[in-house]
């Protein structure tokens, strides 16, 4: 096993308006944190555990706001804290996929 159980990185990219969709202009810092405050909560922070951090673009604007959750690979969109927490509860707890969100 790695240095983490799970790896999760948020795209928090800004693109310029006009440009191609921006993970940023939809809530991605603030669901990063959110994300990371839970983990917290929960007690699955730290080496061996789950660290959840910012990513510049990853490069699927027109998906986003997107997460990927390593190294399982798994490539997330979300709206709210609803899916955030969804995603925490049943894929880094329960080892679960969340289908209705994975893209």
């Amino acid at each position: 096993m790695g240095h983490y159980q799970h790896h999760v990185f948020f795209c928090l990219n800004e693109r310029e308006e006009g440009e191609r969709q921006s993970c940023n202009r939809c809530g991605a810092s603030e669901m990063q944190a959110y994300a990371k405050d839970r983990i917290k909560a929960l007690k699955l922070a730290g080496p061996g555990k789950v660290r959840i951090n910012k990513a510049g673009c990853l490069d699927r604007c027109e998906e986003g706001p997107v997460m990927v959750i390593y190294p399982d690979e798994t490539w997330y969109t979300y709206i709210d804290r609803e899916d955030i927490d969804e995603i925490i509860n049943e894929h880094i707890v329960h080892g679960r996929i969340v289908e209705r969100l994975k893209i």
